[in-house]
């Protein structure tokens, strides 16, 4: 048994969800799983049905993208994944999805704004949407520049990684991640909802205020403050 079995089997659990949950169509997303001691994560093959993965077929790379097991190609995304557990602390699970809603909203170039309260419960800003990328940056290593556009994003905006846990890559497509490969695909399904939920806001009333302070703040702190009371202990 592979010494890496237990990202493995994380990384081809946590991929299953998407079509589950109606995230990607084809081939169309990728889940990482990362194990922090050994400097390593699992991940989906490129371009493997999902009917067809198993996590013999997860291929394990390091945080510079390098496979360290596997016969079988890394998803082509493996770069902006390698860049973004090198560089940020804490997370241990990446998904990357072309979901309808969220990347209709990048396509556009903007973030998600914060209408109401599922959004709160999760975070306290809009859902930042990154720049599409300089000529160069795409001519060059795009994936691995692709890491950078979401790092100097997040920085730009004064953000926390670990407590906002999805963007948008303008013109491109959503991605989160989380302290796991399950949170990390919990976020991409409740970035999908909020991104639809948004969508039909603005048609509803395409002058729809953003949710008042107060209650951000209230929902946000009864599930992630000192004092939260939602769900059970």
């Amino acid at each position: 048994m592979s010494i890496y079995q237990d990202i493995k089997e994380q990384a081809y659990r946590a991929n299953m969800q998407l079509p589950k949950l109606n995230l990607v169509l084809f081939t169309f997303g990728n889940v990482s799983a990362a194990n922090r001691e050994k400097g390593v994560f699992a991940i989906k093959p490129s371009g493997v049905p999902y009917e067809e993965l198993s996590a013999e077929k997860m291929v394990v790379v390091d945080f510079d993208g390098n496979t360290v097991e596997g016969d079988l190609r890394p998803s082509s995304d493996t770069q902006t994944h390698a860049v973004l557990y090198k560089n940020w602390e804490g997370i241990q699970g990446i998904v990357h999805t072309h979901s309808t809603f969220a990347t209709a909203w990048a396509q556009a170039q903007r973030a998600i704004p914060i209408f109401g309260t599922t959004h709160a419960d999760h975070l306290t800003v809009d859902v930042p949407c990154a720049a599409p990328m300089e000529d160069d940056m795409i001519k060059g290593n795009y994936e691995y520049e692709t890491g950078f556009q979401i790092i100097n994003h997040f920085k730009q905006l004064g953000l926390s990684h670990q407590e906002v846990e999805m963007i948008l890559v303008g013109n491109h497509a959503p991605f989160t991640w989380g302290k796991t490969a399950d949170k990390a695909v919990y976020n991409s399904a409740v970035l999908e909802s909020i991104a639809q939920m948004a969508v039909l806001t603005q048609q509803i009333n395409p002058h729809a205020p953003k949710l008042k302070p107060s209650l951000i703040e209230k929902h946000y702190e009864r599930k992630h403050g000192t004092g939260a009371y939602y769900g059970q202990k």
